[in-house]
């Protein structure tokens, strides 16, 4: 499980502001699952995504989305991360390739998270932002994350990351504002999804 608690230069959980906060979720909790599910709960409804509110920057590292409360699915799931390890709560990263629309190309990844918890496994958890339609929630065992496969060329991808995929890392911190990222979010086709470590 260590490598799924370690710091990097996007997952800097030993931010002072991070160490910060993180501790003071957990504080007010007496289990890894209630401190999981505060974090979840936190930047799911108080980090705003950028596209549905239309804000900058484009967020990537974790201590810049929580300075600034804002991020793309991907930058909302750096963060979650961070807290849960700054908790000591082992936490790592999933993709989903979706259609941005409903009715097919274009697509694109979307980022979230899963988490390790003693009494039940791996647990994914999507801190995405609900909205109309979008309605994730922390009920383990049952996973309830805000989207699923529809077409043939969506993938929900089985694998979990330690570190954010370095497409992600990319494009995020190559564009300034919120609209340029949504005209560039990035994509892996099905068939190169193996390269990236995404399938077995």
């Amino acid at each position: 499980m260590d490598k799924y608690l370690k710091v990097s230069e996007v997952i800097d959980w030993q931010h002072p502001d991070i160490m910060k906060y993180g501790k003071q979720i957990s504080s007010r909790y007496n289990t890894p699952i209630e401190t999981a599910k505060a974090c979840f709960e936190w930047v799911r409804d108080e980090i705003h995504h950028s596209y549905d509110y239309q804000m900058n920057p484009v967020t990537c590292k974790a201590s810049d989305v929580l300075k600034y409360k804002t991020g793309y699915c991907f930058a909302k799931s750096h963060l979650l991360a961070a807290l849960l390890r700054a908790n000591q709560i082992p936490a790592g990263f999933c993709y989903q390739r979706l259609s941005l629309d409903d009715r097919g190309a274009p697509y694109s990844l979307h980022g979230f998270n899963a988490i390790y918890l003693p009494e039940i496994g791996w647990y994914r958890i999507d801190a995405r932002g609900n909205k109309q339609g979008v309605n994730a929630q922390f009920v383990p065992p049952h996973e309830k994350l805000a989207f699923e496969v529809q077409f043939p060329e969506e993938a929900d991808f089985p694998a979990i990351l330690d570190e954010p995929l370095q497409i992600i890392i990319e494009a995020l911190q190559s564009k300034k504002t919120w609209d340029k990222m949504f005209c560039n979010l990035p994509d892996i086709s099905l068939k190169s999804a193996k390269n990236y470590g995404l399938l077995s």
